[in-house]
């Protein structure tokens, strides 16, 4: 831990509002042992502030640096100097001088005396940095043998672009297809959506030259008629069992692309469509194949069709049928209602109840859908130039560059396209369809007489059928299943779009969300230079997303371990096993250093090397709690996530926002890493409130730890059991969401939480 702590205030930062020499002369007197050397720069962060620091380093007067200026998240790298010297930003520019108002709203002068207030709050963030610094240990980073093989798992378009990107950026692939020959669907394709310029052609895939430099790389070896049996152990340590054949082969693995593709939706739910009843009916896929096989027939006779109709717009039908089912499940309710009346006078035979199917919606279609469509009338109007192709859709979603696809489709004279609603499929004579569409741009209704209708073949994720990953985990062998991703790999889409919740484990593809081949292929060198990161952190005992380069990991002092398996059970990344006992059995390189392990302990027995219980603790007593409410005001505890709600307070401030001088806030890695004890401990101590700032939890959280605030507010319940005993009111706790970008919400939060503790009033524990 440090011993010797230097203190260095930023004077260009935070002079005009704050009295950097009072604040220096405060923790001289306050710190006098534990810190030898406290200055005040003029401009600190700069080459002259910088060689101060470092000077008094290198002298060995500090083992330890406190820099009290901007915010940790302004100049990072520039106070790093180096891994065995600890260092903490003390925010008193955007969360204390900026951030300051008056108890009545006003705001102080620059230059003049600085409110008391206002040094009050400056001279605790300043005390808690302090202590912070001296329950901190340089971190010792666990060192792993690794090996820099990267697995890609699927050996289609984007498991192919995968082993690519990741064998000519020199690392080694092993490369799995559970299929006889390699290409997966981009193989069964005539042609693609535009790849290049001028972006107004379908195009050939190219997908035989991608086989074929992936067959003849030095650096990927290739399984085909293969599957993943197992998975097991950790990033750059990796152990996976093949069956090939009839043979189960071991690779040792670092890190792995997960890009198994997709299969095409069960036809079952395209039976409101006509499918299956009516032979003309036909999926994309089937009319891909066609194309691919040479030519476009109708399934019945073989002959040509002279309309082609694409069914895009299928709602109004679907909500029709939906009806029908409504009132035909009412009708068999009333008449058994009417039987059993019937048998109190004269018994009869009980029928079975039979429920109607509701037809699923298409959940896995796309703009995929609307550029398919878009190709497939070319593929009609390339081999039947005499015939005519119809589109009729609900939503034309035609993103970025492949506008100037649909303007082409839109030129062509044989290719008609309407926005509307179809509400009837109906079979006519000579196998021929009826297509009824409502609220069409042509007019009110239209009908279509159709030889051949093409219907949207949705695209279904491999990771929603079967656990293709089959992980070694307790957590069981597949991704996570939320119904909000409808079998697509769990993924936190906006900050980190490759990542799952299992490390090491990145996904591309049809297994992420429904892509275009072109957007595969970036995706791919974006999953595997994710896998490529994650095997050279490992290599240097750092963390990958979302605290990249952390070099701490969680410690277990299992002496005082009671195996109760919260910690394994609440992990979000599986990042603990566990023995037959329950005793915690880490994989460091799963870890994304969250400390969610470390806010489920009741024994408080995991740490980390600048992370911990104790210190958080620590830095909770140096809040100086006033006796009379009254006079000196209410002091509340902000817990605020790194990731999201600390960043928007700072963002709040720099666009002149301001909130209430009694919160004292301390960034924490993650809610899920709160310890309920903080929250006992603060308001044991006189504090009059604590609020808990963290993302939006549920199916379409926003946590970067994906589930950190959901267990903080599972948590709330033990909370309020202590603060039962405690003899505290509930309401003195809460727990809010804010996003980073709802900084001019967070001053609201606070200060809404504030009046409401002066409503309750002091905290029965002020002035003990």
């Amino acid at each position: 831990m440090a011993e010797k702590i230097g203190v260095y205030f930023d004077k260009a930062n935070i002079g005009p509002l704050l009295d950097c020499e009072a604040l220096a002369e405060k923790v001289r007197n306050k710190w006098s042992n534990a810190v030898p050397v406290v200055k005040v720069e003029p401009i600190l962060a700069s080459e002259a502030g910088h060689k101060t620091i470092k000077s008094d380093i290198d002298a060995g007067e500090i083992d330890a640096v406190c820099v009290c200026g901007s915010s940790p998240r302004v100049d990072f790298e520039f106070f790093d100097f180096g891994p065995s010297i600890p260092v903490d930003r003390v925010n008193l520019r955007e969360q204390v001088a900026w951030a300051y108002q008056n108890p009545d709203g006003s705001r102080p002068q620059e230059g003049g005396n600085p409110p008391d207030l206002l040094m009050d709050m400056a001279v605790d963030y300043v005390n808690m940095g302090v202590i912070k610094l001296q329950k901190t240990d340089p971190p010792e980073p666990e060192t792993l043998e690794t090996t820099k093989t990267i697995l890609v798992l699927g050996g289609g378009w984007t498991g192919l672009n995968a082993a690519l990107s990741s064998a000519q950026a020199g690392y080694d692939v092993i490369l799995v297809e559970k299929d006889k020959q390699l290409g997966g669907y981009a193989a069964k394709m005539y042609k693609s959506f535009p790849l290049a310029s001028p972006f107004t052609r379908a195009q050939d895939t190219g997908i035989e030259n991608k086989i074929e430099a992936v067959q003849n790389h030095d650096k990927i070896k290739v399984y085909t008629d293969t599957t993943l049996e197992e998975l097991s152990g950790q990033p750059g340590q990796y152990t996976a069992t093949l069956k090939s054949g009839k043979k189960d082969v071991q690779e040792q693995v670092g890190s792995m692309v997960v890009a198994t593709g997709w299969q095409p939706q069960d036809t079952k739910y395209l039976k409101p469509l006509g499918y299956g009843s009516c032979p003309n009916v036909v999926t994309a896929m089937e009319l891909e194949e066609m194309a691919k096989n040479g030519g476009i027939t109708r399934p019945s006779d073989g002959k040509t069709p002279q309309n082609v109709v694409f069914v895009l717009a299928y709602s109004k039908l679907l909500q029709n049928i939906a009806e029908q089912e409504e009132e035909e499940k009412r009708r068999l309710e009333e008449e058994k209602a009417a039987k059993a009346e019937q048998a109190e006078e004269e018994p009869v035979i009980e029928e079975e109840f039979v429920k109607t199917e509701s037809y699923k919606h298409m959940n896995y279609t796309s703009e995929i859908t609307s550029l398919n469509a878009l190709k497939q009338a070319g593929y009609v109007r390339e081999f039947l130039p005499e015939s005519a192709a119809f589109i009729i859709y609900e939503h034309m979603m035609i993103p970025g560059i492949n506008e100037l696809y649909y303007k082409e489709a839109q030129n062509d004279p044989g290719i008609m396209m309407t926005k509307g609603e179809v509400s009837s499929i109906e079979a006519t004579g000579n196998d021929n369809l009826l297509i009824r569409a409502e609220h069409t741009l042509l007019g009110d209704n239209i009908e279509i007489e159709a030889d051949l209708v093409v219907v949207p073949t949705g695209l279904v994720p491999t990771t929603a059928l079967d656990p293709v990953i089959q992980l070694a985990y307790r957590q069981g062998p597949a991704f996570p299943d939320l119904d909000l991703f409808d079998g697509f790999a769990d993924s936190n889409y906006i900050c980190f779009p490759y990542e799952t919740r299992r490390t090491g484990i990145y996904t591309a593809g049809s297994v992420h969300q429904p892509m275009t081949l072109s957007k595969s292929a970036v995706d791919a060198q974006g999953a595997s230079l994710k896998a490529i990161q994650c095997l050279e952190s490992v290599n240097h005992g750092v963390s990958v997303h979302p605290r990249s380069g952390d070099l701490t990991y969680p410690k277990f002092n299992f002496v005082r371990c009671t195996q109760c398996k919260r910690c394994t059970e609440e992990c979000p990344f599986g990042a603990l096993d566990d023995d037959e006992k329950g005793t915690p059995k880490p994989n460091t390189a799963r870890c994304r250093r969250c400390g969610t392990c470390m806010g489920a302990c009741p024994e408080r027995v995991i740490s980390f090397d600048n992370y911990s219980v104790g210190q958080i603790g620590s830095m909770i007593t140096q809040i100086k709690v006033p006796d009379d409410m009254d006079t000196g005001g209410p002091r509340i505890l902000v817990l605020a996530c790194e990731n999201d709600a600390y960043p928007a307070l700072d963002m709040a401030a720099q666009q002149g926002h301001t909130w209430s001088p009694y919160v004292r806030i301390i960034p924490v890695r993650c809610l899920g890493s709160v310890n309920t004890i903080w929250i006992a401990d603060a308001m044991a101590k006189g504090n009059d409130g604590c609020l808990l700032l963290g993302c939006k939890y549920g199916d379409d959280y926003q946590c970067h730890f994906m589930k950190g605030s959901e267990l903080c507010n599972r948590r709330m319940t033990n909370i309020g059991e202590t603060l039962d005993r405690l003899g505290v009111e509930l309401e003195r706790v809460r727990q809010d969401e804010v996003a980073i970008d709802d900084y001019h919400r967070a001053p609201q939060l606070i200060d809404s939480f504030v009046d409401e503790i002066f409503k309750l009033g002091p905290n029965p524990f002020k002035g003990f």
